[in-house]
């Protein structure tokens, strides 16, 4: 299961209901963190997610998005950190991450790594990818996916058994792609017992931006895309001035791009808990449409078995 807990869902200016930006999502054991805007170590406590990530990725250098490291890195060392950390950006991440990770008195316990990353690159992660497109908003800014390698085609017991193979390591082989040899000399290919390869699951995280092509094309049926949706329609002005993005757009860009599910965050702190006004304004375009709120829990399954 991939699980994401919304650990900030506001948008620059926190209020008592939302914490600036911070993202995480858990893979199989793994954590990755998605922006880090101030106070996310205690919005990490409060939820319970954890503080066992390797890889901190952030989508811009604004102050609502990283504040937050400082003390997250603190935290850390004080929990007795001795693991890596790695903290990914786009375009001079050496100079903003690298103030941040300095900033006060104390000095990181473990070692820390910092990452520059460009729109188009394709990080390998093993079972996974992430991929960096381009965002538009003010400054360097890009916008990730996690995107799952296929997985392998369902496999046949019955018609196994039929064939006469074991139920066993011969099973295993085949699964993987391996024909294999029977005691009575016939050979049995995977194409005869496994169907074709199942898709993986895909999450996009916007971070700040405009719409754009750019997103159409990284959120193309994803599973879930978190996009920014910092005003409604009736300060679309103001969210082309600050290249953002209203409820309506995000809505749209769903649509465009196919993906099964959305959910709204960076909520201006002009809306209520709920934004129900940007829930109707992104539900009459998108119907499978979430307004986020701070510990909100969204589990991503795939799509079949």
């Amino acid at each position: 299961m991939i699980r994401v807990t919304f650990l900030g869902t506001g948008g620059a200016l926190p209020s008592v209901i939302r914490n600036v930006s911070g993202v995480m999502v858990e893979r199989e054991g793994e954590s990755l963190l998605f922006d880090c805007g101030e106070g996310i170590q205690r919005q990490m406590m409060r939820y319970g997610v954890g503080f066992q990530m390797d890889d901190i990725f952030f989508s811009h250098y604004h102050a609502d998005h990283t504040l937050g490291l400082p003390g997250l890195l603190r935290t850390m060392g004080m929990q007795g950190r001795t693991a890596p950390v790695r903290l990914h950006g786009p375009t001079g991440a050496e100079l903003h991450l690298g103030e941040l990770v300095h900033l006060g008195r104390d000095r990181a316990k473990f070692p820390i790594e910092i990452i520059t990353v460009a729109p188009g690159e394709r990080i390998d992660r093993g079972e996974y990818e992430i991929v960096v497109a381009e965002a538009v908003h003010k400054g360097p800014s890009v916008s990730y996916a996690l995107v799952e390698r296929d997985r392998l085609g369902r496999f046949d017991p019955e018609r196994a058994r039929a064939l006469g193979i074991p139920e066993g390591p011969l099973w295993g082989k085949i699964h993987k792609g391996e024909s294999v040899t029977l005691d009575d000399g016939s050979v049995v290919s995977p194409a005869e017992l496994v169907g074709p390869p199942r898709a993986g699951r895909t999450v996009v995280y916007s971070g700040d931006t405009a719409p754009s092509n750019f997103m159409l094309t990284l959120a193309d049926g994803a599973d879930l895309l978190i996009h920014e949706a910092t005003f409604g329609e009736d300060e679309k002005d103001r969210a082309i001035e600050t290249r953002h993005t209203t409820a309506r757009e995000a809505a749209e860009q769903a649509q465009i791009a196919g993906v099964h599910r959305l959910v709204l965050t960076h909520i201006s702190a002009r809306y209520s808990r709920e934004a129900p006004e940007l829930l109707a304004e992104a539900q009459a375009v998108f119907p499978a449409t979430t307004v986020a709120q701070d510990g909100m829990v969204v589990e991503v399954p795939y799509r079949e078995g």
